[in-house]
C-alpha cells in the first residue's frame, strides 16, 4: 500500500547524494571552462563561435545578439584584474 511512496523517498535521497557528489565535480569543471573560454576570447574577436559566445551571454547577463566587443574586452580586463590579484602570495 506504499510502495509508490517508499519509491518516491528512495529517488528523492539517491538525487540527493548524487547533487553532493557531481557537485562539487560541476563547480570545478565550471572554473576549467571559464579559464578556457577566456583564453579563447583573448585570441579572437567578434563574431565568436556559438559555444563563446554562449558562455558570454551567461557572464554579461545579456542575449548574445546584444553583445558588443567593448562588453568583452570589458570582460577581458576585468578578469585580467582578478586573477592578477588572486595570484598573490596566499600562505
Amino acid at each position: 500500500m506504499g510502495a509508490r511512496r517508499i519509491r518516491r523517498e528512495l529517488r528523492r535521497v539517491d538525487m540527493a547524494e548524487s547533487r553532493k557528489t557531481n557537485g562539487a565535480l560541476k563547480v570545478k569543471e565550471r572554473a576549467r571552462r571559464g579559464i578556457r573560454m577566456l583564453e579563447l576570447v583573448k585570441q579572437g574577436k567578434l563574431p565568436y563561435t556559438p559555444v563563446i559566445l554562449s558562455w558570454l551571454s551567461g557572464q554579461l547577463d545579456k542575449p548574445g545578439r546584444l553583445i558588443t566587443q567593448a562588453e568583452v574586452d570589458q570582460l577581458v580586463a576585468a578578469s585580467s584584474k582578478s586573477s592578477a590579484g588572486a595570484g598573490g602570495s596566499s600562505r
